[in-house]
């Protein structure tokens, strides 16, 4: 069978995996159990569901071998138990096989229509075949198509007794289908009595009331729990036909067979059917108040979360164990680690704690991942969530006005298809080579009465991941003196102006933003004080050049390319006109179909010419990151500053960022855990067997001193001075939009047509 691995490769990949992690069996921290809120005051269970299961198909040898490696010492694995013909418990996670094994491509004419729960359902099942016919001839597969393929047809699978070679802390068995087994002549009373006598299995859980009834004595005076897994709640439990809805209105119940039940997080946590948070329920306390410990399941970094979450799975396991109210006592989840930083190093901490060391938080249009881009609830929220530096990409109006915009061109982030002004489309090559409806083409009146602002969605297009609906318009336009004024007396160690197209704005629009920065950071008094600093990042060696020779500003060089490397005479350049290097995630990690092919040595080359680095742009959405960082933010943000020790992060969720600053694992050193270790690059596409590695990365280009050196900017040809403000003209107007379109009007026309097909 393609790709199948032994079990002694199984076991090398991993420890190579283990070794280079530089692993050690570290206990999670801050673990007190005085300070938790659980049922026993201990610290709540992590429970890895198959294994990593988010990586790895689902019960795997990678996946419960690696959950194992890089989570809390104490993590627990959750087996999914299935009887085979023979009555042997093997460990997948879905009663059709052929939802996550190869199976269907193995024994073809083998398919089945079985009654599961009152359901006729199709598929390939346990019981049609041996233990002997499934792990010689079958593998596992990743049952969730969205997660990573490279690791499918690896692995056998296991059975229940197999699981005990990984040694693990605890072992969850859940039985999700008595009654179906007993309709097969199979009893599964009688294989978790036998394995019980073999295995220390710790919990059992089960949908079913009269499966749980049936061995509750048999494990009354055993140190092994059972738990009573609640379905969704209009669901009925099918040996009391009674929903779980109403069972769950008698926990007396059943207490008198469990000592915990298992719930979706729903159960806890309501959620608007628009994905927003409302109130938690009392669930957790009415559990503890009835002596039953409650497990919460449904865990997963690459679900989609309530947006009150921002994105970041670790916030989510935060509010269920951290809240000040209750917590559960165990969550279920497909990404151990995870679970892992928020009992170990984000609980009980400093939630207002606020300082301006490394890394240095620096936002990106604000915090652009909750609000629209530069508007005034977009910078409040990142004063609010701790960024160290706020930023204003500055573009001009038609008027002369500096304005806060994520981009020169309306289109990108305001309803100005919308709007009068739909129509002042133009191609200007100078900036782009696709029409545009640009900030020079009105004026700040019109701007602010006409349009309104539109939350960025970088993962709209592929994904269909949106942020924040609710707030998708909210929000005022923010202009560079609201700006700077609102920054002045903020807990800021800097603010971070952005200057692009400057020697447009001075060749086609005779205006000098440099100028214009300049003289209204010095109105504003920023001259005049040392916090917080003013920075100035441009992609244009002439830009920061000429804020050089006239100002003592901190100049940041963002490189907006991705680069491997740089020759030292463009670094040498750099450091001429530039403190500090904005550099992509790329240039740092590169990829290759979603894993990270090595490191490369930029930063470490840059610091040696005592530049400090900026990583940007880091983003909470799942579907931005590697597989190499879980699906976590998190271990991103670790992973750049512990791994590859950038200066600062420039990122669309500062709030995250400063979460990660405030753990309590931070200054740990030779004792930090495991889960808070960077990941180590190139790592995990090892473990891929050679015929399913994807293809090695295209090489990537060297900054040389071409890409640095500019000519100075252009001046500014003499012109009557703009007007402070403008009169809205009326709609029906066609006012002067600045540059005339180098392409024809028919050219132009037909491009404006087909965009509006398209709005």
């Amino acid at each position: 069978m393609r790709g199948r691995s032994s079990g002694w490769e199984v076991s090398f990949l991993v420890a190579f995996f283990l070794a280079v992690q530089h692993l050690g069996l570290v206990t999670a921290q801050g673990t007190n159990s005085s300070r938790w809120q659980t049922l026993s005051g201990n610290a709540p269970a992590i429970i890895a569901k198959g294994g990593f299961s988010g990586l790895f198909p689902d019960s795997s040898a990678y996946a419960f071998q690696f959950a194992l490696a890089i989570s809390s010492s104490d993590t627990i694995l959750w087996c999914d138990v299935q009887l085979t013909m023979d009555k042997v418990g093997i460990c997948v996670p879905d009663i059709k096989l052929n939802n996550c094994t190869n199976i269907a491509s193995v024994y073809p004419s083998r398919e089945k229509v079985y009654d599961v729960n009152g359901v006729r359902t199709p598929g390939w099942f346990s019981v049609d075949y041996t233990l002997s016919e499934l792990t010689q001839s079958v593998a596992l597969t990743q049952a969730i198509y969205s997660r990573p393929d490279g690791f499918d047809n690896m692995f056998p699978i296991l059975a229940v007794d197999d699981v005990t070679q990984f040694r693990p802390p605890g072992l969850w068995l859940n039985i999700q289908h008595d009654i179906f087994y007993r309709k097969h002549n199979l009893n599964m009373r009688s294989y978790v009595l036998s394995v019980s006598r073999r295995v220390i299995v710790n919990y059992i859980s089960s949908p079913e009331v009269n499966f749980l009834r049936s061995i509750e004595a048999r494990f009354r005076k055993s140190k092994t729990k059972l738990v009573f897994r609640f379905l969704n709640q209009d669901i009925p439990e099918p040996s009391t036909n009674q929903t779980y809805g109403l069972l769950l209105k008698n926990l007396t119940f059943i207490k008198t067979f469990a000592s915990g039940i298992l719930v979706p997080k729903h159960y806890i946590w309501l959620v608007t059917s628009d994905n927003y948070l409302q109130s938690y329920t009392s669930i957790v306390m009415d559990a503890h108040k009835a002596g039953l410990e409650i497990f919460a399941a449904d865990f997963a970094n690459d679900n989609i979360i309530s947006y009150n979450y921002s994105y970041d799975p670790l916030s989510e396991y935060l509010y269920f164990i951290d809240n000040g109210f209750f917590s559960v006592d165990g969550v279920l989840t497909d990404y151990p680690i995870t679970p892992s930083e928020a009992i170990g190093c984000f609980s009980h901490i400093n939630k207002s704690s606020m300082d301006h060391v490394r890394p240095l938080i620096i936002s990106h249009n604000g915090a652009s991942g909750d609000y629209p881009d530069c508007t005034d609830l977009a910078y409040q929220k990142a004063v609010k969530d701790g960024a160290d530096v706020i930023d204003c990409p500055v573009q001009v109006t038609k008027d002369g006005i500096l304005i806060c915009m994520s981009s020169i061109d309306l289109l990108s982030d305001t309803t100005v298809t919308r709007s009068p002004f739909s129509s002042r489309t133009s191609i200007i090559p100078d900036i782009k080579g696709t029409p545009g409806i640009y900030t020079f083409n009105l004026t700040l009146d019109e701007i602010q009465k006409y349009l309104l602002p539109t939350i960025s969605a970088p993962e709209l297009g592929g994904y269909n991941l949106v942020r924040n609906p609710r707030y998708k318009n909210k929000g005022n336009f923010t202009t560079l003196n609201d700006f700077l004024a609102f920054a002045k007396d903020k807990d800021l160690s800097g603010i971070l102006i952005t200057i692009e197209h400057a020697a447009f704005m001075a060749e086609k629009l005779q205006f000098s933003v440099t100028d214009a920065v300049i003289n209204a950071t010095s109105s504003a008094g920023y001259n005049n004080q040392i916090t917080p600093a003013v920075m100035i990042q441009s992609t244009n060696s002439s830009v920061l050049k000429k804020f050089k020779q006239q100002t003592k500003y901190k100049l940041v060089y963002k490189i907006d390319e991705t680069v491997r490397d740089a020759v030292n005479s463009s670094i040498e350049d750099i450091k001429e006109f530039a403190d500090s290097v904005a550099i992509d995630t790329d240039s740092i990690y590169p990829e290759t179909q979603l894993f990270i092919a090595t490191q490369t040595d930029i930063v470490n080359k840059l610091h040696k010419h005592n530049l400090s680095v900026y990583v940007y742009l880091l983003q909470n959405e799942f579907v931005s990151q590697p597989w190499d960082f879980f699906s976590d933010a998190t271990v991103q943000i670790n992973s750049f500053f512990k791994g590859a020790e950038v200066d600062g992060i420039i990122t669309d969720f500062p709030g995250t960022a400063r979460t990660y600053k405030r753990n309590s694992c931070r200054n740990l050193g030779s004792r930090m855990p495991v889960f808070m270790e960077p990941v180590e690059p190139g790592a995990l596409l090892q473990l891929i067997p050679a015929a399913s590695q994807p293809p090695a990365l295209a090489p990537m280009p060297v900054l040389n001193v071409s890409d640095v050196v500019e000519p100075p900017l252009p001046p500014v040809a003499s012109k009557t001075p703009p007007p402070t403000g403008g009169t809205t003209p009326s709609p029906s107007r066609q006012p002067s939009d600045g540059p005339r379109c180098t392409a024809s009007f028919f050219i132009s026309l037909a491009m404006l047509c087909a965009s509006f097909l398209f709005i």
